[in-house]
């Protein structure tokens, strides 16, 4: 199957059946996201125990390249320190930003390697990241609003 294919796949499936869809009962973290150019809107939820993520969930509305983004990034960030989220954000930005004429660097990015087809389609980008600038605002305690403008 090519990346193509996968990305097809793995973005109805997430979306269809999102990964942790839920508040975590032991959230002592939340940060907000919202992208107002495709009207996505999401909450993410974050156990934080010292320094580790013990468990994260997401609620909200939007895309289905947002809502598989944001249940791929609760099962690659759950067991994650502080440091290795905010590692895995900027290879995750990287990735769906880097020259859609150059050979993507998949390297390490497991799952989320399908979101490379995404930086072909710029107004995109925002949906897939949205996810990923709330995680990382709310384990940092990021009262603000995360904002893909």
């Amino acid at each position: 199957m090519d990346l193509r294919e996968l990305y097809q796949t793995t973005i109805l499936d997430h979306n269809k059946k999102p990964r942790n869809f839920r508040v975590p009962d032991a959230a002592n973290r939340e940060g907000h996201g919202h992208n107002p150019l495709c009207g996505d809107q999401l909450t993410v939820y974050v156990e934080l125990e010292g320094d580790i993520v013990k468990d994260v969930g997401f609620q909200g509305s939007g895309c289905a390249i947002s809502k598989a983004s944001a249940s791929l990034m609760t099962e690659r960030v759950k067991g994650r320190s502080v440091a290795e989220v905010d590692e895995i954000f900027e290879g995750f930005h990287d990735l769906v930003t880097s020259d859609p004429q150059q050979e993507p660097d998949i390297d390490g990015m497991g799952k989320l390697a399908v979101f490379a087809g995404v930086r072909e389609y710029p107004m995109r980008v925002k949906c897939a990241t949205l996810a990923w600038h709330t995680v990382r605002a709310a384990v940092h305690g990021d009262d603000a609003t995360a904002r893909t403008e």
